[in-house]
């Protein structure tokens, strides 16, 4: 059986985190990465800078294997052009795509996408995901746009066949987005 894949899409660098709100979501990126790798899943990030590095970070040193998807063509412009980091995944897929072509690509390698604070990239992210059905964790008090989903939701009132779930901590959310997940996988 394959090992699911787990998406986390949120704040990079560029999406001016403040430093206290960097200190603040440090120890969840750190509790968020360990509890995916502590589950067996294969991690996917957009190979970017801020909370998806920090949990990725976290996810590695755990043993995870982790997928990074770059908006670039090839590794020169991954780190000349767009500023990302080499080492922040196991494999780096360079798309050549920029930034929206490279969100759709990492929410469909994604069994599961997990919203961690972010800005409109997130916001793009969570709206591909929405769209496509697939089971969405939002991490509750992380910020930015993961602070609005529950809001985007009811304004929006576009059904899914997704489901979405929200919760404060690393390790329920994890559990309760894989137990939604293998449910619809078993379903006949």
């Amino acid at each position: 059986m394959a090992k699911t894949v787990i998406g986390v899409m949120g704040a990079s660098a560029n999406d001016g985190l403040t430093a206290s709100e960097a200190s603040r979501l440090e120890q969840r990126a750190e509790e968020l990465g360990s509890a995916i790798a502590d589950a067996g899943c294969i991690l996917v990030t957009g190979a970017t800078t801020g909370l998806p590095d920090r949990v990725a970070q976290a996810f590695r040193k755990r043993g995870g294997f982790a997928l990074g998807i770059s908006p670039a063509e090839n590794r020169r412009e991954h780190v000349k052009r767009y500023g990302l980091p080499e080492d922040g995944a196991d494999l780096i897929v360079y798309t050549g795509f920029g930034y929206k072509g490279r969100n759709v690509i990492n929410i469909r390698s994604a069994d599961v996408v997990l919203i961690f604070g972010g800005a409109t990239g997130t916001l793009n992210e969570f709206t591909i995901a929405y769209d496509e059905g697939k089971i969405i964790g939002v991490l509750e008090g992380s910020g930015g746009v993961a602070d609005h989903i529950q809001r985007i939701i009811e304004v929006c009132k576009k059904p899914t066949l997704g489901s979405v779930f929200f919760e404060a901590e690393p390790q329920r959310l994890v559990q309760m987005c894989l137990a939604a997940f293998h449910r619809v996988v078993a379903a006949p």
